[in-house]
């Protein structure tokens, strides 16, 4: 059986070769290869939400379990710096968690003439609807590791936390431990 496929592949190459149109045919094919190859990346289904314990946007219900959150995650992605060695991270805030809620306002017209307006939270279910969540503000940070006796770990550092948590240099702090 094997075989006999093979003589007929061998058979329809010779064929194909004879053929005049036999590198329009090879064309043809790789065109038709290169666009599977393509399409199909398409295809691919995306991958399944992580569940990983680094991301920070789980349900933190406190400033604090915020901030821990936070200064855990830099402190690892500091230690990965070379150089750096292992790091502390402290936090400060400039304001906690903002929450905004959905409200009503209602505008009433009294018989002198006065308009008054009232606001009300929406509630559904007796819960108010929550229509944006604000994270903690970061107003400074202090770093302490070995490796910031080093200029150009202490500027790597530096870089690293102005990117991640977008503070002013001037309200970041980089010390050399013991």
């Amino acid at each position: 059986m094997k075989n006999n496929l093979w003589t007929s592949m061998k058979e329809f190459m010779l064929k194909l070769k004879k053929s005049k149109n036999f590198y329009l045919y090879i064309a043809i094919g790789l065109a038709v290869l290169i666009a599977v190859i393509y399409f199909s990346s398409f295809l691919k289904t995306p991958p399944a939400p992580s569940t990983n314990d680094d991301t920070l946007s789980e349900n933190l219900t406190t400033s604090e379990e915020y901030v821990a959150k936070l200064e855990n995650k830099l402190e690892n992605v500091i230690s990965q710096i070379e150089g750096a060695g292992e790091a502390e991270v402290m936090i400060t805030l400039e304001k906690g968690f903002e929450y905004v809620y959905l409200t009503e306002e209602e505008t009433k017209l009294s018989a002198s003439g006065n308009t008054t307006t009232s606001t009300t939270v929406v509630m559904v279910d007796g819960q108010p609807v929550l229509t944006e969540e604000i994270y903690p503000v970061v107003k400074g940070l202090v770093v302490v590791c070995a490796g910031a006796k080093s200029v150009s770990v202490k500027m790597n550092i530096l870089s690293l936390l102005q990117t991640m948590v977008n503070v002013n240099s001037s309200n970041i702090s980089i010390y050399t431990s013991k």
